[in-house]
């Protein structure tokens, strides 16, 4: 695949690259970015005139594609009626309907709705609703957060600070984060027979420091960003036997689970557990707009209100954005109404079939899969770029980080482009 750029769009990627911090990026960028002139579907056009299959849609987002008829209508009914207006004392018809369905979707007992403009955002709520809760109870000494090693929650200063300090993409700042407790990972395997040596080690914090922990976080099933660790169903329902024995607070971060990436609606149906606290993101528009929202039981919700100042403190400008919300309307009944458990069936089957004996290579350390999630594992961490690059060559886009070469698709995305995928991604990795 060749990279001819035409002049006008040359000085678009020269100014991009000297001027615009992209993520995790430095300023100039060494690497220029690759121009997109339209997306459809599962196909992304590059600014050459190239198509690329997506394999990230859009990091685990855009679960129905790009401008899906469906829902590009709704967006554009809502466009012409009301795109904004500010939620203070306000409501308005598409925030009320998405609430519905949240309540009604997300496991049982959480039924309020708070609505934030990202995923982070929506981890920051969730950890400021764990703390004013204690507070609301005149235990402030309850104030520190228990998480496990190897999570990630964001890139705000709380959800930074409940990331893997070690491992994860934020060790530059732990001598300014509030210092929080950290338990050992839980044990990879979605279907492991484990001693619960995990389980063990995470009770033993608990049982030590308990009255000084408000809440748990933790991402169901899957660590996305710090790892793409699969992890078996009993650790969460364990885990939230604990929260509830040690009178700590459960927080569910499925801001890249939710909305059936794992073959679940969320996460946390696989272990049948319900948090105190869950964040939804990503997937909540299909990939178009942004938007997030936490979600708390009555208890949480009543527990802050009784309380000084009986508000909960927290209030973006663009909360509960309309266009937003009736395009999250429109992306959930879309999902609802499609066969989107045998699309997720059948795009594992098919991840398995094709990278599993990737496992053979010298390269390779372990292979693994997970509904409409493959993650190839490589032994060595400086090989993402060039892999990426030969991926590209082969027409597949894909953004590996350290050692992991993922794919997350949309859960439609037609048998031809998804063989494509999968052949793309074996020969890049075969080329090391």
């Amino acid at each position: 695949m060749t990279m001819q750029l035409n002049p006008h769009w040359q000085a678009l990627i020269d100014f991009d690259q000297q001027h615009i911090w992209h993520p995790y990026s430095a300023s100039p960028n060494p690497i220029p970015p690759i121009g997109v002139k339209c997306t459809q579907g599962s196909l992304i056009t590059l600014a050459d005139g190239n198509e690329v299959v997506d394999g990230m849609s859009s990091w685990w987002a855009a679960i129905h594609g790009y401008n899906h008829p469906q829902i590009m209508q709704a967006m554009k009914e809502q466009i012409d009626q009301m795109p904004h207006i500010m939620f203070g004392g306000l409501t308005h018809e598409p925030a009320v309907k998405l609430a519905k369905r949240l309540i009604e979707l997300t496991p049982q007992g959480l039924d309020k709705v708070f609505f934030a403009d990202s995923g982070s955002v929506s981890m920051e709520v969730a950890i400021k609703i764990a703390l004013q809760y204690w507070i609301s109870r005149g235990q402030n000494r309850k104030n520190r957060l228990l998480t496990v090693r190897n999570g990630y929650h964001g890139d705000t200063f709380a959800t930074m600070a409940v990331c893997d300090p070690v491992n994860g993409m934020h060790h530059l700042f732990n001598e300014v984060l509030r210092k929080n407790l950290f338990a050992p990972a839980p044990q990879m395997g979605f279907a492991l027979e484990s001693d619960n040596q995990d389980i063990a080690d995470l009770e033993a914090i608990l049982r030590k420091y308990h009255p000084e922990i408000a809440a748990v976080t933790i991402e169901p099933i899957v660590q996305g960003a710090g790892g793409m660790r699969f992890y078996r169903p009993d650790y969460l329902k364990q885990l939230k036997t604990l929260c509830e024995q040690y009178d700590v607070l459960m927080i569910a971060d499925e801001i890249a689970t939710g909305f059936g990436r794992t073959g679940k609606l969320f996460a946390c149906e696989w272990a049948e557990v319900s948090p105190d606290i869950m964040c939804v993101g990503k997937a909540l528009t299909g990939g178009n707009l942004t938007l997030a929202a936490t979600l708390c039981t009555e208890n949480v919700s009543r527990t802050i209100s009784e309380g000084e100042p009986g508000i909960l403190a927290h209030g973006p400008t663009f909360m509960a954005n309309p266009l937003a919300c009736a395009t999250a309307i429109a992306s959930i009944d879309l999902l609802l109404t499609s066969p989107w458990q045998q699309r997720i069936a059948d795009i594992e089957r098919h991840l398995k079939i094709e990278l599993m004996p990737l496992k053979e290579l010298e390269c390779v350390s372990e292979v693994r899969v997970l509904g409409a999630i493959g993650v190839v594992e490589l032994e060595r961490s400086d090989l993402g770029s060039e892999v990426q690059a030969a991926a590209l060559k082969n027409g597949v886009w894909i953004r590996p980080f350290g050692k992991l070469v993922y794919t997350m698709p949309a859960f439609n995305i037609p048998i031809e482009q998804l063989h494509m995928l999968t052949r793309g991604i074996k020969a890049a990795i075969h080329s090391l």
